[in-house]
């Protein structure tokens, strides 16, 4: 009698199961790779669309009735089709009037979900700073929610942002890309933890929500520990936390304080960098960085802390946020939601 499952192990030849991983991997690299292909056909057919409303309604002096009409005969030419909502076709036309390149929808936005490049249009104003943003996404594989959450934070406004002496303490073009590492000001926006919050408590904070935290450091660190113990000439020292960066190849070291910056506190930070680079770096790592996190700071006396420091540190601010904005605390509008605004938008754009 002929069984109905799968052959024993024993039938299995030798080499199969590396055979059969190698399939699976092809099977699964060919199923992303026309998923990517249909998204950039997707994306393209909604900025022809839109690049054809506008040129008709510049041409012909088309009014907004005319998209409505277009959005039944699409729906009733393709109703397998879902985005030729009336709101939707207002949204191509925005796309396409804010990339009006070809070049850059089929190199950079084509690239990303059609959910994406909505977030990108309603969220930001300059070309330059969406650019930017649907790069980042790109590179880092950000979902819909993070990019409107990086979006809202400002993350790529704040990168490059902290007081350093990188420029005089690191060979180009190193000192760029360490400088491009840290951000000004650190938002901790899911902490928990109120204004008053003291050194010991903010870490224990941070490590708890270690993922988070490496979220808002950004790409590259990997988490070490927390007060990491230093001997040095038999006392004993501890490091708030301690990173290791993959990209740059070295330590940070980086130091809480929970009052304004004192120019002492570079002078303690120094002494860590110091310790680090005896005892922990190794041949094949580069100068240990140092990161002083202050709840404020005089730019002007961070400034001339750091021109006598021989250390590389950057010095920046941190902000508590006891919880977020009620756009944030929920989850990212639907597709449908954002259509409809940008449709009351186009409307009294239309009426002004």
């Amino acid at each position: 009698m002929n069984s109905s499952g799968p052959p024993s192990l024993t039938d299995v030849p030798d080499g199969y199961a590396e055979w059969l991983a190698e399939l699976k991997s092809r099977v699964q690299g060919a199923r992303q790779r026309a998923a990517t292909a249909a998204n950039r056909e997707l994306v393209a057919l909604y900025w022809q669309i839109g690049r054809d409303i506008l040129a008709q309604q510049a041409s012909q002096g088309w009014g907004a009735k005319v998209i409505e009409r277009l959005a039944h005969d699409l729906r009733t030419a393709f109703p397998e089709m879902k985005g030729f909502s009336r709101a939707n076709l207002l949204y191509m036309r925005a796309f396409a009037e804010a990339w009006p390149d070809e070049e850059i929808v089929q190199q950079a936005v084509g690239h990303l979900p059609w959910g994406h490049n909505l977030v990108l249009l309603s969220k930001l104003k300059t070309t330059p700073l969406r650019l930017a943003y649907a790069q980042r996404a790109i590179a880092q594989g950000w979902s819909r929610n993070a990019l409107n959450v990086h979006i809202e934070t400002r993350l790529l406004e704040r990168e490059g942002k902290a007081v350093t002496n990188f420029s005089e303490r690191l060979p180009a073009p190193r000192s760029d890309l360490a400088l491009q590492a840290l951000k000004d000001p650190y938002v901790f926006d899911f902490l928990g933890i109120g204004q008053e919050a003291g050194e010991r408590e903010i870490e224990a904070a941070l490590v708890e929500h270690i993922s988070r935290f490496l979220l808002e450091l950004g790409a590259g660190f990997a988490y070490v520990g927390r007060q990491v113990p230093i001997e040095v000439g038999g006392d004993d020292f501890f490091i708030d936390l301690l990173f290791y960066h993959l990209k740059l190849h070295c330590y940070v070291v980086i130091e809480l304080k929970a009052g304004a910056f004192k120019p002492e506190h570079a002078g303690q930070l120094g002494f860590y960098l110091t310790a680090v680079d005896a005892q922990l770096k190794s041949k094949q790592d580069a100068a240990t960085i140092g990161l002083l996190l202050c709840k404020t700071k005089n730019r002007v006396v961070a400034e001339y802390a750091l021109r006598d420091s021989h250390k590389p540190i950057g010095i920046a601010e941190y902000q508590l946020v006891e919880s977020l904005p009620k756009e944030l605390q929920t989850s990212l509008p639907t597709i449908e939601q954002i259509e409809q605004e940008l449709a009351r938008y186009q409307d009294k754009a239309k009426d002004a």
